[in-house]
């Protein structure tokens, strides 16, 4: 399968094509990235980690979460070291989609006392999701709190996630906003907002009170400005860079826009000069080590390397988010498995089927062209089992 070149120890690998070809990937030898164990300066920045199932659970769908807890923080600490904080809890870590409430206060636990041992930063996603069908709009609020004062307990700053219970209960933008804004009057500390969009998650549509997205943004604008001393910031996931500019204009002083936008992130995050996204992105756990050099560049204000480190992250995020957008945690668990961060490619509740081998393999090239495998030949051989497995013939 592995053709070896004689003036190297890498080789070529063989990768399934969509039109049911083949392609053939040269490796490239890997890059040593620097660490960067303190945080940004010139911008915030949060990575939204997945979690590792345990290869031994029963992560089958509709079962408990079985969570590799050795790995999971290990991934958390690899985070820590180039220079970011940790989204704990959200989308990314399956919220929704195989991660009960159980395993969310364990996991919550468990990276706050991480990132206080590493003096590094985390915020946790708050919601509804312990509670199946709400009967109406109070029973979503109590839900809110039940999770509000638990991720408060850890430690951890709040992320106050969009909820489907909501979503399917609320009537009118009234009921958004006297639900946050009752939250945001009891938090103890300024909390990042998340407003989701239907690309992650189709049971949001309609969020904020409406379908037209002009209007969902001054609901949700307003009640930032009313709550503006409550609020650290607001996460965007909708994946369109001009409103995401739109509402990064609009917001009060002192109110941070964490880009959520996982197909043009490295511009937000550039800025126009005057105003500029901060990030919490998904995509940060896959690419980590390139966007830490990124990153680390703008800090000295050399734009040149920012754009050229950040570019070939790009593509393979587009490629990790492309539709269907929600089975992304798919990608970044297979990249993780690739690159040594866990022993195996199993997901909770089974997820790991989300995505197909051509798919992941395309995965492996744009990995491969950033120069994002750290030890490439660990990768040859665990590509090598993932297509055999999958009975791909080369």
């Amino acid at each position: 399968m592995t053709a070896i070149d004689a003036t190297t120890t890498l080789g070529t690998l063989t990768v399934p094509r969509a039109d049911g070809g083949l392609e053939m990937v040269r490796l490239r030898e890997p890059r040593v990235w620097e660490e960067h164990p303190g945080a940004f300066h010139s911008r915030v920045a949060f990575a939204a980690a997945h979690v590792v199932a345990d290869p031994l659970g029963e992560n089958v769908p509709g079962a408990p979460a079985v969570v590799d807890w050795d790995s999971t923080l290990a991934f958390r600490r690899h985070l820590f070291r180039h220079g970011f904080g940790v989204a704990e809890a959200m989308d990314t870590a399956q919220r929704n989609m195989g991660l009960d409430w159980p395993a969310v206060q364990e996991l919550v636990r468990r990276s706050a006392a991480e990132a206080r041992a590493h003096g590094a930063r985390i915020a946790s996603g708050a919601g509804t999701d312990h509670v199946a069908t709400a009967r109406g709009v109070d029973e979503v609020r109590d839900a809110y709190a039940e999770q509000v004062e638990f991720v408060e307990g850890t430690g951890s700053q709040v992320i106050l996630m969009a909820s489907r219970q909501l979503a399917a209960v609320a009537s009118s933008a009234d009921d958004y906003l006297d639900v946050y804004g009752d939250l945001l009057d009891q938090v103890s500390s300024p909390v990042i907002l998340h407003w989701l969009g239907e690309a992650f998650d189709p049971h949001l549509a309609g969020y904020w009170g409406s379908t037209d997205v002009a209007t969902a943004t001054e609901t949700f604008l307003s009640l930032v400005r009313s709550h503006a001393d409550r609020v650290d910031g607001v996460k965007v996931s909708l994946l369109d860079a001009d409103h995401e500019r739109q509402v990064r204009a609009a917001l009060p002083p002192g109110v941070r826009l964490y880009t959520g936008d996982d197909f043009h992130y490295p511009e937000l995050i550039r800025g126009d000069g005057e105003r500029h996204s901060d990030a919490l992105l998904g995509a940060f756990a896959a690419v980590a080590p390139a966007a830490s050099a990124a990153l680390a560049a703008l800090d000295r204000g050399d734009l040149a390397t920012y754009d050229e480190e950040m570019a070939p992250t790009l593509s393979l995020s587009r490629h990790v988010f492309e539709a269907p957008t929600y089975h992304y945690k798919t990608g970044i668990a297979f990249l993780s498995w690739l690159c040594g961060h866990q022993p195996g490619f199993t997901m909770v509740g089974g997820l790991q089927s989300a995505r197909s081998v051509v798919h992941l393999g395309r995965l492996l090239a744009l990995a491969n062209d950033a120069r994002l495998l750290p030890d490439p030949e660990l990768a040859a051989r665990r590509w090598r089992l993932w297509l055999t497995a999958a009975g791909v013939e080369t």
